[in-house]
């Protein structure tokens, strides 16, 4: 697979995010997860990327364990600032001694003495992010980390951010069906040298063609409780007329549903014409792992890109993309202004 810069760092253009392994959509085996982890390794996947709130640090310790003897083969990417209290609540806390503990916590489960980047994973809307970030930074000058980074936060925060610390990575949403970044922040990131990281570039399966309404799934799934708007059988009624026309574009150019999103992701251009985008999509499957990494191989041509931008966008898909509760509690540019 070819390789994409990120700040200091090199790494495999499709990386692979590793939660669904540890929660989020359904059980996931454990002994299929450490060979996929492992296959993923071997077939040329360079980035991999966790979090110390995915399964309350399960998804760490699955990555410890399955790479212990492989980790100068990969970049490790992770997240500070939520996690789970005893009650089973997600809980935002960016203050810098909770960033410092449990960084000491990930390089412990994760095996390591560094890790290569460390997202704050929200922004905690009561303490100043530069407090946050001046954290981050502290822990790279000790050499605990390499880069640091933000996840889902708006531009005007990331240019504060930067400020205090160079950031090296945003990672937020972004797919053909969740365009927000496009508001302000992949110019941003561009104008202050920020990689740009999409997570959820298959639109939580949906752009798969593999994907059912929320009624099917257990109540535990993303799709029922964070990202449940549009998968409620209403909306998801209206979105799915979309993925015919949009089968059949992934038929003429010779690759399945998922590879074609990728594609799509991986040929967004900066100002300047340059490909930079590493999405991060995540698997339980070894063969839609296999299937994601091939979409590094595909060129769309400008016509497709132009059809794709028309049929599948947020004018064209009805709900949001999180509960009003959540998308409230985001430090982010609106979705629907795009």
């Amino acid at each position: 697979m070819h390789t994409r810069k990120l700040g200091s760092l090199e790494v495999s253009a499709v990386g692979l995010g590793c939660m669904n392994m540890s929660m989020g959509y359904g059980a996931a085996d454990r002994d299929t997860s450490i060979r996929l982890l492992n296959e993923a390794l071997d077939s040329g996947y360079s980035f991999l990327d966790t979090a110390t709130l995915y399964g309350g640090g399960h998804n760490e310790l699955l990555i410890g364990e399955a790479l212990r003897t492989r980790r100068n083969e990969y970049v490790l990417a992770s997240k500070c600032g939520m996690e789970r209290d005893i009650d089973g609540k997600t809980v935002t806390d960016g203050r810098p001694e909770n960033i410092k503990r449990q960084c000491e916590n990930s390089l412990k489960r994760l095996q390591t003495d560094v890790i290569d980047l460390y997202y704050l994973h929200r922004m905690d809307a009561g303490v100043p992010i530069e407090e946050s970030v001046g954290a981050l930074g502290d822990l790279v000058k000790e050499g605990k980390l390499r880069e640091i980074g933000l996840s889902e936060i708006s531009s005007e925060t990331l240019m504060r951010a930067h400020k205090e610390f160079p950031v090296g990575a945003v990672q937020s949403e972004y797919s053909l069906w969740s365009r927000t970044p496009e508001l302000k922040m992949l110019a941003t990131c561009e104008a202050l040298g920020v990689a740009f990281v999409p997570f959820s570039p298959l639109g939580r399966q949906f752009l798969t063609g593999k994907s059912v309404n929320n009624s099917l799934l257990g109540p535990e799934d993303i799709r029922c409780t964070n990202a449940k708007p549009r998968f409620d059988p209403a909306c998801f009624g209206q979105n799915i007329k979309l993925l015919d026309p949009y089968s059949k574009v992934a038929n003429r150019v010779g690759c399945s549903m998922a590879q074609l999103a990728l594609a799509w992701v991986l040929s967004q251009q900066d100002s300047q014409g340059h490909k930079r985008l590493i999405p991060i999509p995540g698997t339980k499957h070894i063969e839609y792992m296999h299937e994601n990494r091939q979409a590094s191989e595909i060129a769309l041509d400008d016509d497709t890109i132009a059809e794709l931008n028309d049929l599948i966008n947020e004018m064209t898909i009805a709900g949001e993309r999180y509960t009003d509760a959540l998308m409230k509690s985001i430090d982010s540019e609106r979705d629907r202004d795009v």
